[in-house]
């Protein structure tokens, strides 16, 4: 079993346990479900959490490289000392990333419009716009909101079918939150991964009976969407036909059957379909087995507010020469309080100008260069992570792919081939020869000029061995040493005609 599929196995399973964790009916005089979806109103608060992973090793020898990556994985952990929801759209979180011996703290905000990122050590905040709105098209955002109540709903109807897992209590507690001891009532939950595949019938046989409450969410659905497809609708033309032309409950009936025969067919076929699906996917028997745990907890008060949660979610994973794991473990937890309050978040500042990483002009220098050479981040990303890390390879014997040409015992490579390659910037000077070259490493300018050996590298005159010209193509080539090294890289010839252009 390939690395892919395993990893298509363990999303599979953690989707389905998040989704599982929410559907319990009423234990012990709680209401679950009403307690559950009240944790998805969003509400003023403040908060702390944090997160941890555990890569437990199989039971055999390992190489040095997986050692490595075990450590690495255990070592990382995120704490939120402060996260501040001032509405559904305002959000700050202070806190800090750790990854083997280095802490790394952040400063996150996010509003309507973006999220900024501070990190320590940059000189300038990250940005990430959230603006979706596309030019020519009409601002869907007044039916955000609509869209988000049917998706609640659609929760409270998953919440209201799903069967209780095995191991549930419920009881009332003494639990310190924020400094402050509380009286909360305490849910415990515990579910292996051989009870996930049980569930699942059940819970399509009960849904499948229910049809006042999925011709509802239908319904509800139509009423959010259809209002929004119709200004879009609007905004494309008459030509596009973009919104359905039955009546609401015409749509409601056709797509209750689509629902309803899709429910009964995988009840009708569960067995022989989870059957398939095991063999399809070795060591899926492993991963869905009673070795595979989730353990939450979780503390209301008497609003059924979430005051306190802890969650234990251990996978375990099949035996494989590919596989240096024998499960992978991920803890979790979080205490909430100023629940309602009027409470405001704590804005990253971005008076003083960005880095939109989102933008497709920002290269990996760019990042870099954006940090303190002597901070934590920097050292990460440029030793750790490799983000500026390139390497090529080029046959000089081979021009229909590799675009090289040897003029006068010297190598020449288009100039955008290479820039490209290294994230470096090109200025053409308009109506001129001249090229300006930005080193992505430095920032600095390498300066040429077709037709001359004169060239400057960061401000210092320096003489080439050949001229740059262009070809009969229409590009520029340059000269492949000089240019390489210019961008910090180094070139190693190979006695086959290969060249390999390597950058750290």
């Amino acid at each position: 079993m390939n690395m892919h599929k395993k990893f298509k196995w363990l999303t599979v399973l953690v989707a389905a346990m998040l989704v599982i964790m929410t559907g319990c009916q009423s234990v012990g005089g709680l209401d679950i479900n009403k307690a559950m979806l009240t944790s998805l109103d969003v509400k003023s608060s403040e908060s702390s959490a944090s997160i941890r992973f555990e890569a437990v090793p199989a039971d055999r020898a390992l190489s040095s490289e997986d050692k490595e990556a075990i450590e690495l994985i255990n070592s990382l952990s995120l704490n939120v000392d402060r996260a501040i929801v001032q509405d559904a759209n305002t959000v700050s979180i202070q806190g800090s990333v750790h990854y083997l011996d280095k802490k790394i703290p952040l400063h996150l905000s996010m509003d309507p419009k973006g999220m900024a990122i501070q990190l320590e050590g940059a000189k300038q905040p990250f940005y990430l716009s959230m603006d979706t709105t596309v030019p020519g098209m009409p601002d869907t955002s007044q039916y955000e909101q609509a869209i988000q109540d049917v998706v609640k709903k659609a929760a409270g109807l998953v919440l209201k079918h799903f069967p209780n897992p095995t191991k549930i209590a419920v009881k009332s507690a003494q639990e310190k939150v924020n400094g402050e001891s509380l009286n909360l009532t305490h849910l415990h939950m515990e579910l292996t991964g051989e009870e996930i595949l049980m569930m699942f019938k059940p819970f399509a046989e009960s849904l499948m009976k229910d049809e006042a409450g999925l011709k509802q969410l239908i319904g509800d659905a139509y009423d959010a969407i259809y209002p929004m497809m119709v200004s879009i609708g609007e905004a494309y033309g008459e030509d596009v036909e973009l919104l359905p032309q039955e009546s609401k409950e015409e749509v409601v009936a056709s797509l209750y059957e689509i629902v309803h025969g899709s429910l009964a067919e995988l009840t009708e076929n569960y067995d022989e379909q989870k059957e398939q699906l095991l063999e399809e996917f070795p060591g899926g028997d492993t991963v869905f087995g009673k070795d595979t745990v989730l353990k939450l907890d979780y503390y209301f008060d008497e609003q059924l507010n979430t005051r306190k949660n802890a969650v234990e979610l251990t996978v375990a994973l099949p035996a494989s020469e590919d596989m240096p794991l024998k499960s992978f473990k991920v803890y979790s937890e979080g205490e909430v309080w100023n629940i309602g309050s009027a409470v405001k978040a704590n804005k990253v500042d971005t008076s003083k100008g960005a880095l939109d990483v989102l933008s497709e002009s920002v290269t990996p220098g760019q990042v870099l260069r954006n940090f303190e050479k002597n901070s934590t981040i920097y050292n990460v990303l440029k030793d750790d992570l490799k983000i500026t890390h390139r390497s090529l390879y080029l046959d000089t014997n081979e021009d229909l792919v590799y675009p090289v040409i040897k003029k006068n015992n010297q190598t020449f490579v288009p100039l955008r081939y290479l820039t490209n390659r290294l994230d470096a910037e090109v200025k053409w000077a308009k109506g001129s020869k001249n090229i300006t070259v930005i080193n992505d490493l430095t920032g600095e300018e390498i300066k040429l000029t077709v037709g001359s050996q004169k060239a400057t590298v960061g401000g210092k005159s320096v003489t080439l061995q050949a001229a740059p010209f262009v070809h009969s193509d229409g590009s520029t080539y340059v000269p492949l040493r000089f240019m390489a090294e210019a961008l910090g890289a180094t070139l190693h010839l190979e006695g086959d005609g290969w060249i390999i252009i390597e950058r750290d």
